[in-house]
């Protein structure tokens, strides 16, 4: 079955900068598109970024355009967010979830892992 496992996640003060990765297993990694989605204290999921099979493609919500980056590994089954001059918004658990397809812009399975905790805070 699906497995996804993120780590990275910590406490950072603003303007901080924290990478996140997430480990995948259980499908054909390389086939599907990827997101992270995150989830602030006291609200829903939001999605935050996606990214294509073959990393072509690239998408972010507005609040984090020019601030994140999503990557994926392929050889290594490992997706990535990249995450600089943080703001305490940006405080949430995250998530990577599996797309339904091969873009980047598709819906995506609702994540099952525990995600890794991301505090923005001085």
């Amino acid at each position: 079955q699906v497995q996804l496992v993120e780590s990275g996640g910590g406490l950072v003060q603003p303007g901080g900068s924290l990478r996140l990765s997430c480990a995948a297993s259980g499908f054909t990694f390389s086939a599907y598109g990827m997101s992270w989605v995150r989830q602030a204290p006291g609200k829903g999921l939001e999605w935050v970024s996606g990214i294509d099979s073959d990393s072509t493609t690239t998408r972010y919500v507005d609040s984090v355009k020019g601030r994140f980056s999503i990557s994926r590994d392929n050889a290594k089954n490992t997706l990535y967010l990249q995450m600089s001059s943080l703001k305490p918004e940006d405080t949430a658990w995250y998530h990577c979830a599996k797309n339904l397809n091969s873009n980047s812009n598709s819906p995506y399975q609702t994540p099952r892992g525990q995600g890794t905790q991301v505090t923005v805070s001085s």
